[in-house]
C-alpha cells in the first residue's frame, strides 16, 4: 500500500502546490532570513516558520505574488525576534560570516563581509529594503506593495541607507 502524504497542497490562483512553493522559494526565504539575523540557525526557524504558516493559514495567492507573500511573512517574523531583548542581547556581536575561502578570493569576500557588517548596522526599517532591493532584485514598486508602505517611503529609505552605507564604509557614520 502506497503511504499518502498528510500534508495539505497548497493551491493558489495558478494552482501551485505547496511542495513546489517550498522548492521554488526556500532558499530565498532562507536568504533574506540569514542576511536579516545573521544567524543560520535562527534563519532556518523562520525559514520552517514561514512555511509552516502557509500550510496552516492556506492563504489565497495570486499567481506570481506566492514569493512577495512568503518574504512578508519572514521579515515580518525576522523584525519580531531582532526586537526581542534576548535577541539584541546574545546575537549581535556575533561574527556575521563563519566562511573559508579560496586564496584567491580574500579581498572579493573580506568586501563582501564589510559590506554586510554595514547592512547589518542600519536599522531595521532600512535593512529590510537594502536586502529586498539588492540581495532579491524586487523594484521600489514591489517592495512598497510587499511591506505596505508609499512608494516614496520606499525610494526615501533607499537613498537613505545607501547613504548611511556609504558613511559606514568610510567610517565616518555618526549613528
Amino acid at each position: 500500500m502506497a503511504e499518502t502524504n498528510n500534508v495539505p497542497e497548497m493551491q493558489t490562483e495558478g494552482e501551485v502546490c505547496f511542495a513546489d512553493l517550498y522548492e521554488r522559494f526556500a532558499t530565498d526565504v532562507l536568504r533574506v532570513c540569514y542576511f536579516y539575523l545573521g544567524d543560520q540557525q535562527k534563519a532556518e526557524d523562520v525559514c520552517q516558520d514561514v512555511f509552516v504558516k502557509l500550510i496552516t493559514t492556506r492563504p489565497v495567492l495570486k499567481a506570481g505574488s506566492e514569493k512577495a507573500w512568503l518574504l512578508k511573512v519572514a521579515l515580518n517574523r525576522c523584525r519580531d525576534l531582532w526586537r526581542g531583548a534576548w535577541f539584541k542581547r546574545v546575537i549581535l556581536g556575533s561574527p556575521v560570516f563563519e566562511l573559508i575561502p579560496a586564496p584567491d578570493e580574500y579581498e572579493r569576500i573580506a568586501d563582501e563581509e564589510q559590506l554586510m557588517c554595514a547592512v547589518n548596522q542600519l536599522p531595521p526599517d532600512f535593512k529590510e529594503i537594502v536586502l529586498l532591493h539588492y540581495y532579491q532584485g524586487y523594484g521600489i514598486s514591489e517592495i512598497s506593495e510587499m511591506l505596505s508602505l508609499p512608494e516614496g517611503t520606499v525610494s526615501s529609505r533607499l537613498s537613505r541607507s545607501r547613504k548611511r552605507l556609504e558613511n559606514i564604509l568610510k567610517g565616518d557614520d555618526p549613528q
